[in-house]
């Protein structure tokens, strides 16, 4: 056992839209920008990750900046391995002979079996020699340390750079679910459409998730206000650059719908929630983890709407790989979870 486990290094994965993480030998070993640069005439892998998002928006005609992932799921398979492949190297490990790759990966709860395969295919053909596979609300929950396998009902909403997973979890499974394609990047999107129309201002995205983190929020009064925030862009008006301020209540309009499909999601799932389960979601409330958690007034927001309490879990950006690393660790106790 000792020799097979020399020759076999585990990885756990946590293949975001926006980001993506690995866990090897229980410390997260990269966290990066799911992005890829590549030339155009040759194909050939310019720059991952970091290196990739600073090329977003500046590309010449020789370069292209590829997201692999759309919604949570592959949309590029030949970039989505490359990307994957370039990801591994980046741990450095087995410099001296190519280890067997033992790989958990989390996806979403929604997934179908075409994307479900397409998954496996890429971390396959990256060296995967054994892939698993478990569902993001339920690497969420394990990760925030909950004992999913309780007769005790829990709801998890994971809103990630893609979708937002909103699942009861219960006995070691999911009882009810609801994945809606709004996340991070939707809401960059709705932040470059309003300084479009508000201030006739283009800008990238990579500038909407700058305004996103600095003066990000989901309700148009908060406690304790970020300053406002400087923002360059071009005028369409005059075609030249220039600044505008930006509040936090202009962010909060701008995300306004976005958010309000959120919690309807959220409400369709506690429609379908059983009974038993329900009153056991009253007591322990709802958790919210993924990069969208860190949204300000966000928790006020879905408290309010739900009338639950509502708890964001501790380093939310890292719930769902951090879960998935302890099912890998434990590989034997939560098998009945992967597939």
């Amino acid at each position: 056992m000792g020799i097979f486990s020399f020759f076999t290094q585990e990885l756990a994965i946590d293949l975001g839209t926006a980001n993506t993480l690995i866990i090897y030998k229980d410390q997260v070993v990269v966290d990066e920008p799911s992005i890829i640069a590549i030339e155009r005439s040759t194909n050939e892998v310019l720059a991952i990750g970091h290196e990739a998002m600073q090329m977003q928006g500046k590309e010449n005609e020789n370069i292209k900046t590829i997201k692999p992932l759309k919604d949570g799921v592959i949309a590029d398979f030949l970039a989505a391995e490359h990307m994957i492949r370039g990801m591994i190297k980046k741990i450095n490990i087995g410099r001296t002979f190519s280890p067997q790759l033992r790989m958990v990966i989390c996806v979403p709860s929604g997934i179908t079996e075409v994307e479900r395969r397409a998954v496996k295919d890429s971390a396959e053909r990256s060296g995967g020699k054994e892939v698993f596979m478990i569902h993001e609300p339920m690497a969420a929950a394990v990760g925030i340390g909950i004992d999913v396998t309780e007769p005790m009902g829990n709801m998890i909403i994971d809103i990630g750079g893609g979708t937002s997973e909103i699942a009861v979890i219960a006995l070691g499974g999911i009882v009810c679910d609801e994945s809606i394609t709004v996340g991070g990047n939707e809401f960059n999107s709705d932040i470059m459409d309003y300084m479009r129309r508000e201030h006739s201002l283009q800008i990238g995205e990579r500038t909407a998730e700058k305004i996103k983190i600095n003066v990000g929020s989901a309700l148009s009064e908060l406690e304790n206000p970020p300053e406002d925030f400087p923002v360059q862009g071009r005028d369409l008006v005059s075609g030249i650059p220039k600044q505008v301020m930006v509040s936090y209540t202009e962010v909060a309009l701008a995300l306004d719908k976005s958010i309000s499909k959120m919690e309807e999601a959220i409400l369709r799932a506690l429609e379908r929630t059983p009974p038993e389960l329900a009153a056991d979601i009253y007591q322990t409330g709802l958790y919210l983890t993924g990069g969208g958690a860190l949204l300000r007034g966000l928790d006020k927001r879905i408290s309010h709407i739900t009338k639950l309490p509502v708890t964001i879990a501790e380093d939310p950006l890292r719930a769902v790989v951090r879960g998935t690393g302890i099912a890998l660790r434990n590989i034997g106790r939560f098998k009945f979870l992967m597939q």
